[in-house]
This record gives structure tokens, sequence and C-alpha cells, in this order.
């Protein structure tokens, strides 16, 4: 399994709290997922913080096998709903192809 950013124990909590929980919910083959947030500064959405508001997330995963890819942006949207709802403000979602 393909999962760079997990590795990493510097990154920031809110990162591994995302890959947890698309980990647990998702099984996912490959996993990345990216804090965009300084990227956005200024933008609607974004914290003084410059983290935590805005991020990428590049999966793929056994569950998205046979469904459209609305359908897999949705499961992962369910997945990370917890989030949504604690204020992430912008999610980008990359379905991978399984090579």
């Amino acid at each position: 399994m393909n999962t760079s950013s997990s590795s990493n124990a510097a990154l920031p909590v809110r990162v591994r709290e995302i890959e947890q929980q698309l980990q647990a919910r998702l099984a996912p083959t490959q996993l990345e997922v990216l804090d965009e947030s300084a990227d956005h500064a200024g933008h609607a959405g974004a914290n003084a913080q410059g983290a935590g508001s805005h991020f990428r997330v590049r999966i793929a995963s056994p569950a998205f096998e046979g469904k459209s890819r609305v359908a897999c942006h949705r499961l992962v949207y369910d997945a990370m709903q917890n989030f949504i709802d604690q204020g992430l403000h912008a999610l980008a979602i990359e379905i991978i192809k399984p090579v």
C-alpha cells in the first residue's frame, strides 16, 4: 500500500486524523492527504493558522470498484463528514485508478 504521507510522524495532527479516518472507512490501497490551506490564505474559509481548512485527498480503494466517479466522491465525503462538520472548508478529491 502506498501511503506516502502517513509515514511522516511530523505531519500536522489534522492530516494524520484524516488519513486514519479514510483508512478505517475505505481501506485504501493508495492514499495521500495534502493540507493546501497555506495556498488559500486570504480566500473564503481560510483561517489565521494557514492550516487545516483546505485539503486534497488522492485515493484508490477497492470500495470504488464498479462505481461512478460521483459515487466514489460520495464515499470519500461520507467518510470525511465529521471533519466537514468541524469546519473543514474545502476538499479536493482525486480518485486514483489502480495500476
